[in-house]
């Protein structure tokens, strides 16, 4: 692979963040559900409470992917952990080893980060299941995953008021 960089995500790389997001959504069939803009992005990045961090691949310095991630915690190893929100490899950049190496990449994150495990949430459909379980990981199929969102959640809360 040419000169593949894999660095930390800058507030100058959200413009480029949020397209791949726009691509992503494009890719899992929900072109219309990316609400975000690059103002939420900056606030939840790099304001004065980060809630997610960003890694940025680039090959022959043009941006080529990223992983987004944060820090979630497990009640029964008392240690955190690290949940993989999106990984993304641009159409041109795919087949070449970008995927892998961003998953290498945030693994080592996991590591220095004294994280115990490493969760994402893959659509059924995804053929990168495939990829994923190579590089060793596994589909849970004893967890269920449940949410709650917009109206009905607002609702939810209204209760405790």
């Amino acid at each position: 692979m040419t000169n593949l960089v894999i660095r930390d995500a800058e507030p100058s790389d959200v413009p480029a963040i949020l397209a791949m997001i726009r691509a992503l959504a494009e890719y899992e069939r929900e072109p219309d559900a990316v609400v975000a803009t690059e103002a939420d992005l900056l606030r939840d990045g790099w304001g004065p409470a980060p809630r997610f961090r960003s890694r940025i691949a680039e090959l022959d310095r043009k941006v080529c992917g990223f992983t987004l991630w944060y820090f979630n915690y497990s009640t029964w190893r008392g240690r955190a952990g690290i949940h993989l929100e999106d990984i993304y490899v641009s159409d041109w950049a795919r087949g070449g080893g970008v995927g892998e190496s961003l998953l290498r990449d945030i693994a080592a994150v996991a590591v220095q980060q004294q994280a115990e495990r490493l969760d994402l949430a893959v659509l059924s459909w995804n053929p990168a299941r495939r990829f994923y379980e190579r590089l060793g990981m596994r589909h849970l199929d004893d967890w269920l995953p449940y949410r709650i969102a917009g109206d009905a959640l607002r609702h939810l809360a209204a209760a405790m008021r």
